[in-house]
């Protein structure tokens, strides 16, 4: 089955003033049908030109899109990608912990 990614964002910090918005928490999710693995960060904004989209107005999908833009593709497929490499290796693991005699 393949990978879904997920993007979300779990926060907002905001200007009361004027509701820009100059810190997104966001969180990533993998998902295979078997296995699922997560990340979370924080990504400061610039106070973007022109005018401000009001704050009560703000979509996930939105801000998801700020994220991704500020990010870039290549930053966004390293992230999708270590969440990816993760679950390959739950499914095909290469290291394992414990002690032979422990049966």
């Amino acid at each position: 089955m393949a990978t879904t990614f997920d993007w979300k964002i779990a926060n907002l910090e905001r200007e009361t003033s004027d509701g820009y918005v100059f810190t997104v928490h966001y969180t990533v999710s993998a998902e295979d049908g078997t296995y699922s693995e997560g990340a979370y960060g924080s990504l400061g904004l610039e106070r973007p030109e022109g005018d401000l989209i009001p704050f009560d107005s703000l979509t996930e999908e939105t801000v998801v899109g700020w994220v991704k833009e500020k990010f870039g593709d290549e930053k966004v497929t390293e992230i999708e990608a270590a969440l990816q490499a993760r679950l390959d290796e739950k499914h095909t693991p290469t290291k394992a912990a414990g002690v032979p005699w422990a049966n």
